[in-house]
């Protein structure tokens, strides 16, 4: 029998960084899309702004309960279910006829495509070593990032020659082929798989903790819900949602309207943020792996991630207050791409303290950022509005980094968020198979 081993697991993680990008590809290319929707469907800016909401509170309400079936089912299943469901939607957009048949559609899109995120950081859970699992969140986040940077521009040359309805026709294809293949090579451990011998599983499992046991309940619930570490990551998480979707819904105006950027410079500095996004995202993880293989995962993890919203709240709050155009454009990129250098450290905790229950944990602070992000349009729209201020926000912001900043010094990434279901499954071994 060969003792090297083989590297299946690298394919699961191209597996899952392509269903990143077509995450990105189909949630994005609705903003692009826009214009041609409001005009055939007669949509305001406000009615168009809410179908953009009903996919966020939907996402936001459907993780938990997506990522809690696959802790308790396996993500082969559930995610080719979710994909199934988000494509359909997506060539179902193209189909909308009415403003109540196009909210009705995002709403199942977003509930659809709930649970996506938890999904792969559970399979990420089960089948890399502990040592890479920073790295490998990295890449996974670069691939979504790259896409979701270079939608727009594929959207607007596919206009040139087809329809906005064709166009979400076309995207929700995609996926229908991510699934035949997923379905049909992956297994949700390693253990299952013909691919993987015995030298990788080794590798895999060598820093793997017990499975644990998987209670339901007020128990079960009450003790996610007290959790310190589930408290803190939740309310670390909410400035990194936060600055995301200002920058994928506002920045725009924000440059145009408050410092007068021209068109060529509002190309530049719009996309910004994206462009010094993916090396965060590849950097960070490889740094968060480094540190914590060298001074553990205290150091890897927390501080890194304490360190780098420091920077990030500093950042923001000196982007209200510069005094020239680039140099408040500029911050707020820096501001964003140290938040996308923590992705690693903070999805990485996810799985060291969710163990098996890592889905339900994931979805947890996913859920807590992205439904506490969707204030962020109404503080900037109401800041201006009430108070002729763009700076609002950025203090708003940069104040909830700092709070981040705390809540990373709280984290500690060795304490199971489930404590007292920590003991091993009986009958059933670290790798997932029945014992004899």
């Amino acid at each position: 029998m060969t003792t090297v081993p083989t590297h299946t697991r690298y394919r699961v993680v191209a597996l899952a960084t392509s269903l990143g990008m077509i995450t990105y590809l189909d949630r994005a290319c609705i903003a692009t899309l826009a214009p041609g929707i409001m005009r055939d469907l007669g949509l305001s800016t406000v009615q168009m702004g809410y179908a953009f909401t009903v996919f966020q509170l939907a996402y936001a309400l459907f993780e938990i309960p997506t990522a809690w079936w696959a802790d308790r089912k396996g993500t082969r299943a559930v995610l080719s279910r979710i994909v199934l469901w988000w494509s359909a939607l997506t060539a179902m957009t193209g189909a909308a006829f009415s403003y109540p048949a196009l909210l009705a559609i995002r709403f199942l899109f977003g509930m659809g495509e709930a649970g996506a995120w938890p999904c792969v950081a559970r399979t990420f859970s089960r089948w890399i070593p502990a040592s890479e699992r920073g790295r490998v969140q990295g890449v996974f986040f670069a691939g979504a990032h790259l896409v979701g940077g270079l939608t727009p521009a594929l959207v607007l040359w596919l206009l040139t020659f087809m329809s906005w309805r064709t166009i979400f026709v076309c995207f929700g294809g995609v996926g229908l082929v991510w699934v035949a293949v997923w379905h049909t090579w992956f297994r949700n451990d390693p253990s299952e798989h013909r691919s993987v011998n015995a030298a990788e599983l080794a590798t895999i499992a060598s820093e793997r903790k017990p499975d644990s046991g998987h209670a339901a309940g007020w128990e079960y619930w009450g003790g996610l819900l007290r959790s310190r570490n589930m408290i803190a990551m939740c309310i670390m998480y909410i400035p990194n949602c936060m600055i995301f979707y200002f920058c994928i819904t506002w920045l725009p105006t924000y440059l145009r309207q408050r410092h007068g950027f021209d068109a060529t410079s509002l190309g530049i500095f719009a996309g910004l943020p994206l462009i010094v996004s993916m090396p965060g995202d590849l950097l960070g993880g490889l740094v968060t792996d480094r540190l914590s293989s060298r001074y553990g995962l205290k150091i890897g993890r927390c501080a890194l991630g304490a360190t780098a919203y420091l920077i990030a709240g500093v950042a923001l709050i000196s982007a209200a207050v510069a005094t020239t155009p680039i140099l408040a454009a500029t911050l707020i990129a820096v501001a964003t791409g140290m938040t996308m250098f923590t992705l690693g450290a903070a999805w990485g905790t996810v799985i060291e303290v969710g163990r098996n229950h890592v889905g339900v944990v994931g979805a947890t602070m996913n859920s807590v950022g992205n439904l506490a992000a969707m204030l962020n349009p109404l503080i900037v729209a109401y800041s201006v509005q009430w108070f002729g201020s763009w700076n609002v926000p950025l203090y708003v912001m940069g104040a909830l980094f700092l709070v981040g900043t705390v809540c990373w010094t709280l984290i500690d990434p060795t304490e199971p968020i489930f404590a007292e279901l920590a003991e091993p499954v009986p009958g059933r071994t670290s790798l997932g198979e029945a014992t004899a």
